[in-house]
């Protein structure tokens, strides 16, 4: 096993280890010996497979655990006045960020970075499944659950690292990989880069100006805001997409049986034409496909692993994750997905309208953030109205104070001048909406960030 630089630090917090981001890292530190602690407000079925490998892991951030600790890895969604980190810098303890620890945990890796707006947990548990098919045993740190294994992360025993890189907060500029991929960069997360668009961009330059000299970045460059920063990035770039202007271009899509099948170019190699299929809908998906496949083929994997790797995937937990129920004897399609951004609903709408081309979708949503519902308002309106059927939940504050004029109660308003079949849920209970208007649909969809997933769950006990 490869030796870490921090192995006299023994025992290890963390602060917030359930989050998405923070209990892939615990997994890792935990498998490779150290003793790990952590605090959170509820216990998630990835915690408590932690446990059972021995990690401590309490309700509630009172300091009790704290204080053995060698190192504190606080996750970026903890308030600064939280009582934990409070007396951890009392105490003059070592605190460093979750990205940190994850740029620490790669280093004697060779390491590969899935960054942007919208797709990088699909690309990098696909990059997982092709390099597993082709026997590497990669690690893997991913911010959702893997179907097919379970959980967000893996300790494999070959010299690849895979691990998913978090602009919304800029840390991934702690991250310095060996192979980075930039699938898309989008208007989100705004707030933490004060509003301005080209402060983002210059964060993704920062992050692909992080790999060393002979390290190479595979970029999108289908994509407004990747072309425009690629010209500042002075390191060996490889480009998907549809435009013939990429290296890899995609072409020839066709579905057939639900399976998207199509064919890669490459302008490089004498137009050379690979043909590739995957379970996975929509074009998004596609995108996140080609990207891992192009790491594959410069990683010198094979194209038969490449195509079992595909054919492997399972999907990612709440990643267009479909399911059936039934309600009165009628087969009803559930879908659940994370997205909360309108260009990531867009897709799971336009991704719907292909599997499901005759069908009535009703839609659930959660807002995520008062800050992004105020800054996207005019785009959530455009992308509300494409379903059949809506139900608009509160929005989700994910610790955010609430701002002024900004509610779902405003954002139906405005969505219901062109749409009558839009419902706001604030103190209704959706699954009794349901029971009675479930004739009308047959696709529903639970769609963002925040709470909704605990809702899809209760749909799914109540008419699985």
């Amino acid at each position: 096993m490869k030796l870490l630089g921090f192995q006299k630090y023994k025992k290890i917090h963390m602060i917030g280890i359930g989050g998405s981001g923070m209990i892939g890292v615990a997994t890792i530190l935990q498998k490779r010996g150290f003793k790990v602690t952590g605090s959170d407000l509820t216990i998630t079925g990835e915690l408590n497979e932690l446990k059972k490998l021995g990690a401590k892991v309490q309700i509630g951030h009172e300091p009790k655990l704290i204080k053995n600790a060698d190192l504190i890895v606080a996750s970026s969604a903890i308030s600064k006045r939280n009582p934990e980190l409070v007396y951890a810098n009392q105490s003059g303890l070592t605190i460093i960020p979750r990205a940190e620890m994850l740029g620490t945990l790669m280093k004697p890796y060779r390491s590969i970075a899935v960054a942007g707006s919208h797709g990088k947990t699909s690309t990098t548990s696909i990059i997982a499944s092709i390099f597993n098919a082709a026997n590497l045993s990669p690690t893997y740190v991913i911010g959702g659950q893997v179907l097919s294994v379970g959980r967000s992360s893996n300790l494999g025993e070959g010299d690849y690292m895979v691990v998913e890189a978090d602009e919304s907060d800029g840390s991934f500029l702690h991250l310095q990989p060996d192979v980075a991929v930039i699938t898309n960069i989008d208007n989100d997360h705004l707030n933490f880069y004060e509003s301005d668009q080209n402060k983002l961009n210059q964060s993704f330059v920062s992050f692909a100006e992080n790999l060393p000299f002979y390290g190479h970045i595979l970029l999108n460059l289908d994509n407004v805001n990747i072309r425009k920063i690629s010209k500042k990035i002075h390191r060996k770039q490889i480009t998907f997409g549809f435009s013939a202007k990429n290296r890899f271009q995609i072409s020839n899509v066709h579905i057939k049986n639900g399976t998207q099948k199509f064919k890669l170019v490459d302008h490089l190699n004498n137009k050379k034409n690979y043909k590739f299929a995957t379970k996975l809908s929509g074009k998004h998906n596609l995108y996140n496909v080609t990207a891992a496949i192009c790491v594959a083929l410069e990683e010198k994997i094979s194209i038969k692993n490449i195509a079992k790797g595909l054919d492997d995937f399972k999907g990612v937990g709440r990643r267009f994750e479909i399911s059936n129920i039934y309600i009165d004897s009628k087969t009803q399609v559930v879908i659940d997905d994370y997205g909360h951004h309108p260009a990531e609903i867009d897709a799971t709408i336009q991704a719907t309208k292909e599997k499901f081309p005759r069908e009535k979708i009703c839609m659930i949503f959660e807002p995520h953030r008062f800050s992004r519902t105020q800054q996207l308002f005019d785009d959530f309106v455009k992308v509300l109205s494409k379903v059949d059927y809506l139900l608009l939940l509160d929005i989700y504050p994910a610790s955010e104070r609430p701002i002024r004029g900004v509610s779902s109660r405003k954002l139906i308003s405005e969505i219901s001048k062109n749409h009558k079949n839009t419902y706001l849920m604030s103190g209704a209970n959706p699954i009794d909406w349901l029971q009675v208007n479930h004739h009308q649909f047959s696709v529903i969809i639970t769609q963002g960030a925040g709470t909704i997933s605990k809702l899809h769950q209760k749909i799914q006990n109540k008419w699985q």
